[in-house]
């Protein structure tokens, strides 16, 4: 059995064509909830024997079973971030990255890779693994929008897989959040949150392709969603391959189907921005191809995605569910 269909399985839910009402997804696609019971998923991720882990921001990573969560390792701090090699697992956290050995479905072995990372508000985000094997993760500003005192913060970061050999991606990448190579490519692509005092119509949010040494301008630099262009001091400055609506927070990323998917959390107390999965078609050169697309709408707060060959999955942090949408 493929990945998907061992998970599905797993969850008793193979073949379901259950709905989810108040999805919203174009024709010739079918949306179903796979997974509830959950509280405040942020991540997902296959792990061993193809099944599917989620962390929580409560501080904990679980499996999901029979469209249920089972509690694997508890006590992590606001996890934002989960991957897997084999049967190990990391999760990045509040102001550290931890690797946990899970054998039988237990964690048989825990510990922190690094830790002392700076954060404030904002904090370490998602993090994979590239094609040279090393870990990559975000790492948000301490603030909205000031100077950095720590190279750490409003970066992208490398290192080992064994917690060697830390350094400094990219730069000026306000809150990082969500991180995807792109198939096929090896390109590294990131969501970036913009800052929060520009008004109600800017900055935009933005997806930039992550190169080694770049600089993305935060914080005397940002994305205009009106000008569709960088404004302020930008010299040097790496331009973004998408502009995305302003404060609809692009989290979560993904690449399925041949186009590039990101979750906009969306604003704590309006629906008026965000709240949506959106499509964006890169070019050959990893440039932008075409604009934003709603592919999905109707959320509370979908964060997390989770793209398989016949299906995407999307973890929505308020009602603590997981859709499938999949090719009618």
């Amino acid at each position: 059995m493929k990945p998907l269909a061992v998970a599905l399985a797993v969850l008793g839910l193979a073949g379901s064509a259950s709905s989810a009402p108040g999805i919203v997804v174009p024709h010739g696609f079918r949306v179903s909830v796979v997974a509830n019971g959950l509280t405040h998923p942020t991540a997902m991720a296959w792990g061993p024997g193809g099944r599917i882990f989620v962390t929580e921001d409560v501080g904990r990573l679980v499996e999901l079973r029979a469209g249920s969560p089972r509690v694997v390792a508890s006590g992590l701090k606001t996890p934002l971030g989960l991957a897997f090699s084999g049967s190990t697992a990391f999760v990045s956290e509040t102001g550290r990255l931890e690797r946990m050995v899970l054998q039988d479905g237990k964690v048989a072995s825990r510990r922190v890779l690094v830790g002392g990372l700076p954060y404030g508000e904002h904090q370490q985000d998602n993090v994979v693994i590239g094609p040279d094997r090393r870990l990559y993760f975000g790492s948000g500003a301490t603030c909205d929008a000031c100077p950095q005192k720590d190279a750490r913060s409003a970066a992208v970061i490398s290192m080992t897989m064994d917690g060697r050999d830390l350094r400094v991606v990219a730069s000026g990448l306000r809150n990082p959040y969500g991180l995807a190579f792109q198939p096929g490519t090896g390109r590294l692509f990131a969501s970036v949150n913009g800052r929060d005092t520009l008004g109600a119509n800017e900055p935009a949010e933005m997806v930039v392709r992550i190169r080694q040494g770049a600089r993305y301008g935060f914080p005397a630099c940002w994305p205009s969603w009106r000008l569709r262009r960088l404004v302020g001091s930008c010299r040097g400055v790496a331009g973004p391959v998408a502009y995305l609506e302003p404060h609809s927070s692009a989290d979560g990323i993904a690449f399925w189907r041949g186009g590039l998917y990101v979750a906009e959390w969306g604003q704590y107390l309006s629906e008026r921005r965000g709240r949506r999965v959106v499509r964006i078609v890169l070019g050959a050169n990893g440039s932008l191809s075409r604009s934003e697309t709603i592919f999905a709408d109707g959320f509370d707060h979908p964060l997390a995605l989770l793209p398989a060959k016949s299906a995407l999955l999307v973890a929505d942090w308020g009602r603590g569910l997981v859709y499938r949408i999949s090719p009618s």
